[in-house]
């Protein structure tokens, strides 16, 4: 592999797991992912990063996985941005114009005073777009540079959270000298390989459901318009396997993943599952009492976040329905439990894959946001190179990538702490040792 080659990776951290890809163009022009980590999240809550520690040694975990499986030292990174305070602004903006047709410069500069918008103490700017344009009152449905008339309005969206999000992320990345080269909102990577522009255009709903958190935002006219999130996902219907059959939470994961599904009707009435359990008698659940449990909780989500997109304002301009993205879209029925309390169609979203070079592994819900990143990140291009192991064996033992980093920041501290006390103390005095 040559070690001049431009290499790409990317961080999606989740509230339930944290997943790490590395990828390159090949002669084709399409992407091949050539490193693959995963670890289970710590340190973060339904999105958020609260504790950069715990957060820094997952990330570590993943990377490190993804350097080994590469052969290459990720260096640079596009992360996701996401959490509960994330919100949408609208501002509209307006200008006088000459006889002259609109120039790109007129509409950079209507964008540039459009992020001028007074935000609250803390909050950040993660990304804008605009909505719509008019020229003298009338729309422009199909790009307003070269219109001609007397005044040009825009409308936008500005997306919005605090910018301790951004903030924290950066750290856990710095402990391993990994520089993150763009945080990406949630929705806009995870739709840039889920959703279809025409559905973006129609109008479309993208519920992402994870494990900690239920993420919803909606594209109309080919924009992201509304975000929203609901604080519990996947999780909570574990929660309520494992305390309804008074079993562990890793017997009740698998229990879901395994035999559960979103309607009791659809169950079968004569199967059961039995859970073997260390020095205690085998429980027994039927199919049909262990999908009552899942439906009573996935109806509550569904209630959740239909309310959030009638809170938008948009539920009456989503021609092309919901599409369901994330772990828990995979529970059998879902599709229907939400068309059946929603009335919109509804299908999963599993990432289109057209422009990679096929790897089972990642044709998943669950790896939509990180291959979205991974695609933001080609497409962004950039002078970035990947540094190629020396050796095999180099490889295995963590190489100079990201453990070799860690390991060297905790000797350095080490040398750091006893040459400060070193400092501190009188060495010319006996009795003070």
């Amino acid at each position: 592999m040559d070690r001049n080659e431009k290499i790409f990776a990317a961080v999606d951290i989740g509230s339930t797991k944290i997943v790490a890809l590395a990828g390159k163009k090949n002669d084709e022009g399409k992407i091949q992912i050539i490193g693959l980590g995963h670890s289970a999240s710590r340190g973060v809550n339904r999105g958020v990063v609260v504790n950069v520690e715990e957060t820094f040694a997952a990330i570590s975990n993943a990377v490190g996985q993804a350097e080994r499986d590469c052969g290459h030292d990720i260096t640079d990174v596009f992360v996701n941005i996401s959490g509960q305070h994330l919100i949408t602004l609208t501002s509209k903006q307006q200008k006088n114009l000459g006889n002259d047709p609109v120039t790109e410069s007129e509409v950079a500069q209507m964008m540039e005073q459009a992020k001028s918008v007074k935000l609250d103490e803390g909050m950040f700017i993660y990304h804008i777009n605009h909505e719509s344009y008019t020229i003298d009152d009338e729309p422009v449905p199909h790009g307003v540079v070269g219109s001609v008339g007397k005044k040009m309005e825009g409308t936008y969206k500005i997306h919005v959270a605090p910018d301790s999000y951004q903030r924290n992320i950066s750290k856990c990345f710095e402990g391993g000298a990994i520089r993150v080269r763009k945080a990406i909102l949630d929705p806009i990577a995870s739709s840039e390989v889920v959703l279809l522009e025409e559905e973006k255009e129609a109008g479309v709903a993208l519920v992402d459901i994870g494990g900690g958190t239920t993420k919803i935002s909606i594209f109309y006219d080919g924009v992201l318009c509304f975000t929203s999130m609901v604080p519990f996902g996947g999780n909570v219907v574990t929660k309520d396997i494992r305390e309804g059959c008074s079993i562990t939470a890793k017997d009740a994961e698998s229990m879901k993943l395994q035999f559960g599904q979103a309607i009791a009707d659809f169950a079968p009435e004569n199967k059961v599952v039995t859970i073997q359990r260390n020095g205690w008698e085998p429980k027994q659940m039927s199919f049909k009492s262990l999908a009552h449990i899942i439906q009573a909780r996935m109806e509550e989500i569904v209630v959740h976040f239909f309310y959030q997109i009638r809170k938008s304002g948009y539920a009456d301009k989503l021609g092309a329905g919901i599409v369901i993205t994330g772990g828990t879209s995979l529970l059998p029925n879902l599709s229907q439990l939400i068309k059946f309390h929603t009335g919109f169609d509804v299908r999963i979203g599993k990432p289109n894959l057209n422009n990679f070079v096929p790897r089972k592994e990642v044709y998943d819900p669950r790896f939509a946001t990180v291959l979205g990143l991974l695609t933001m990140a080609v497409a962004d291009g950039g002078n970035w190179k990947g540094k190629q192991r020396k050796s095999k064996k180099k490889a295995e033992s963590g190489g100079p990538g990201i453990i070799s980093k860690v390991q060297t920041k905790i000797v350095q501290t080490v040398i750091s702490f006893f040459d400060e006390n070193t400092a501190d103390s009188d060495m010319s005095d006996p009795d003070k040792f």
